[in-house]
């Protein structure tokens, strides 16, 4: 009995699947590798080289290694780049989605926890948002993320008349730093953390944007979340499924209150011990002052928590980080 983990050779997925298997939990790992790291996956655990597209080669898979549950983690993950390719963005999200579930419905796997974005809120206005604050998703990403919530809704829905329900759900968040391992990265090109370091290491100053928000340093606020963290609450609501609990259908993981930009540039300039002074420039368009996700309910049910301090998240994601 095991639980898959789709894009499990990401940089989240990775660390859910180390974080499965340090809980007596067998993953194994579906990964497509358009952006995974290969060697992130354990030698010792079950991986398919295959899109989630690939309907019927995930229901072999799962047949094979019998699968109670997946940790869906697989997806477009910019929201930036999703803008300028829309099309990508919905293959992989809204596509990828329906197929697992289609393979999920013919394999007989009843579980499900679904990796979202608290992207689905969008600049809705309100600073600190629940899980019944209104989702008005502003970028191509953010709704492919609220549409695959759509669908597994649905299917919850289709399954439960059927007689046979499935167990979903869905967990929402910001911005995921740091790493829980030495050999785990975040690779991504797009993610605030690289970009900040690789510019540091090519000698350039990091840059705060705006420094006069209606915050207590001026600097916009949001929501920082360790990805240890994050995988032990992925891990925790697919033992819960495991249990036969119910849950809520959406839960946020955020902290609540939030860290400002300056207080993150800080930390990566005490971090890398650079000796470059941030660079202060104008506001982004749109930048609201400051936006972070409640946890509460995930704290009740998730044994959800913020474990780790900011200097900690950094120092984490500079020490796995390949230096040039």
């Amino acid at each position: 009995m095991s639980w898959l983990v789709t894009g499990g050779a990401g940089y989240i997925g990775s660390h859910v699947v180390r974080s499965l298997s340090e809980a007596g939990i067998a993953p194994v790992v579906v990964d497509d590798l358009s952006s995974g790291v290969e060697a992130f996956v354990p030698a010792d655990v079950p991986f398919l080289h295959a899109s989630i597209l690939e309907t019927e080669a995930l229901e072999r898979f799962m047949a094979e290694h019998g699968v109670v549950g997946v940790i869906h983690c697989a997806g477009y993950k910019y929201a930036g780049e999703s803008v300028k390719f829309p099309l990508v963005n919905y293959k992989a999200n809204v596509d990828g989605t329906r197929s697992l579930l289609e393979a999920m419905e013919n394999a007989g796997v009843r579980r499900l926890v679904f990796s979202s974005s608290a992207g689905v809120y969008g600049n809705s206005g309100v600073a600190v948002v629940t899980e019944t604050t209104p989702t008005v998703p502003e970028s191509p990403y953010g709704r492919s993320k609220l549409i695959g919530e759509w669908l597994i809704a649905d299917q919850v829905t289709a399954t439960s008349m059927a007689g046979d329900p499935l167990a979903a759900t869905s967990l929402r968040y910001f911005n995921v730093v740091g790493s829980g391992y030495p050999d785990i990265y975040d690779a991504s090109p797009h993610n605030l953390f690289p970009k900040v370091f690789f510019a540091i290491e090519s000698g350039k100053a990091p840059q705060i944007n705006g420094t006069d928000y209606s915050t207590p340093d001026g600097t916009c606020v949001r929501d920082y979340v360790h990805v240890s963290d994050l995988a032990a609450a992925h891990v925790v609501a697919a033992q819960r499924l495991d249990a036969g609990d119910t849950l809520e259908p959406i839960y946020n993981l955020g902290s609540g209150s939030g860290t400002s930009v300056r207080q993150i540039v800080d930390a990566m300039v005490a971090a890398t011990g650079t000796d470059k002074t941030p660079v202060e420039g104008p506001r982004r368009p749109g930048d609201p002052d400051l936006i972070v996700a409640d946890g509460t309910l995930a704290t009740r049910d998730l044994g959800w928590g913020m474990r780790h301090t900011v200097q900690e998240m950094v120092d984490s994601a500079w020490a796995a980080h390949p230096k040039a």
